[in-house]
């Protein structure tokens, strides 16, 4: 945008100046040459006082310029210059100006005793043009001052309208990584500064909107248990001991199952968590160490020994690093290498997973797809994990030939 407005400015400035300042040097031109043409003719005329008189020859010395007089007799005083059709038009009581090679001739007739003497005088086109170029000049520095200062300040207004803009935009790119408490600060133009108060009040309206999710989770965990607590206890007061099991164990399994999907509603209504993603992938690969060792698989492990927090919770990465791992026992031959590595990026971490296997397509990336009769969930998991802490998954080969696996997230 403030490439376009400076543009925009600068064609605009351009064509204002060009229709400003063309007429305006044309003005300049012809002020110079009626000047000169003015004083060629004021000097013609100061000699043509003196024709027919002894001053003549003194008259046309005394003037700064060449100076010729006809005489009628046909002979000529000052400079010499051929008798021109301009002067026997001259000659017949006309004044004229001519053009003529390097300049111009101002012609003057003056009457005498023998007849029409005219007088010629030469403005070469150096005097014609004094100080044109030179005002020429300090017009085109003038015009080029002037679009300068036009870019700068469409610059300045653009940055005035395109910053607040850009806050805007990284505000937004914050709430849909699931920063809640990112606010926009108002500024810019009243419709940019509009926006950004609607953008504040929709995030105002999605806390509260997950406030009352929280309530409507917690109030939901309280009316479920008291029927299963009612149902319980119906099961303790059943006769056969079979059947008392039997159903006492559907009504365990529907316990954990109504557990489970509170604890989730709970943990999505709750917000971004974060964890230190060094101690999980290192806590993970100790894990899958075991069954690499019994397998024969050379494990090569990369991870810093500082913290490295990212928008995940331990749980959910460590599930990530299992599916990622996982793979790798599930498709791959016993015996094939594999390498781990977290290291620190910009505002995040890089975890690196690949193996010296056969690799696999891009399209395992689809949810569902599995080369290996898996249910193909494992990539998927591990990419929407990494997308909701605001990162991406990346599948490429390795220098090995067999798959490598790049999973970014960001910073909390």
């Amino acid at each position: 945008m403030r490439r376009w407005l400076a543009l925009l400015v600068a064609a605009t400035t351009s064509l204002v100046l060009i229709a400003l300042l063309v007429p305006m040097a044309l003005l300049i031109r012809a002020v110079a040459e009626n000047g000169a043409m003015s004083r060629a003719t004021a000097a013609a005329e100061s000699v043509a006082v003196t024709v027919g008189t002894p001053d003549l020859a003194l008259a046309v010395e005394q003037v700064s310029r060449p100076v010729t007089v006809f005489l009628p007799d046909g002979s000529t005083v000052g400079t010499r210059a051929a008798r021109s059709d301009a002067v026997r038009l001259s000659a017949t009581g006309r004044s004229v100006t001519a053009e003529t090679p390097g300049g111009r001739e101002v012609l003057v007739s003056a009457q005498s005793a023998g007849g029409t003497a005219v007088i010629r005088v030469f403005v070469p086109d150096a005097e014609l043009m004094r100080g044109v170029r030179e005002a020429w000049l300090a017009l085109a520095l003038l015009g080029f001052g002037l679009v300068a200062l036009g870019i700068v300040l469409a610059d300045r207004l653009a940055l005035a309208v395109t910053r607040p803009v850009d806050g805007l935009a990284r505000v937004s790119h914050r709430l849909a990584g699931g920063d809640l408490t990112a606010r926009a600060e108002p500024g810019g133009p009243p419709e940019v500064r509009s926006v950004a108060l609607a953008l504040n009040h929709l995030a105002g309206r999605i806390d509260e909107l997950l406030a009352a999710e929280r309530e409507s989770v917690a109030d939901l965990s309280h009316r479920l248990r008291t029927p299963l607590t009612g149902l319980r206890l119906d099961v303790e007061s059943l006769r056969d001991p079979e059947e008392a099991a039997r159903v006492q164990a559907r009504v365990d399994a529907l316990e954990r199952a109504v557990s489970a999907v509170i604890t989730e509603a709970r943990r999505r209504s709750a917000g971004r968590d974060s964890c230190d993603a060094a101690a999980v992938v290192r806590e993970r690969v100790r894990f899958w160490s075991v069954l690499a060792e019994d397998q024969g698989r050379e494990v090569s492990v990369s991870v810093p020994e500082e913290e490295l927090p990212v928008a995940v919770g331990a749980q959910e990465l460590a599930a990530c690093v299992d599916a990622l791992l996982g793979n790798v026992f599930a498709h791959t031959p016993e015996g094939v290498s594999m390498t781990v590595r977290l290291r620190p990026r910009p505002k995040g971490a890089l975890l690196t997973v690949e193996d010296a296997g056969p690799g696999f397509e891009p399209a395992l990336l689809e949810r569902g797809n599995s080369g290996g009769g898996s249910t193909g969930l494992g990539l998927d998991i591990a990419r929407r994990t990494a997308e909701s802490s605001g990162g991406g998954l990346a599948v490429s080969r390795s220098a090995e030939g067999g798959a490598r696996v790049e999973l970014t997230f960001s910073s909390p």
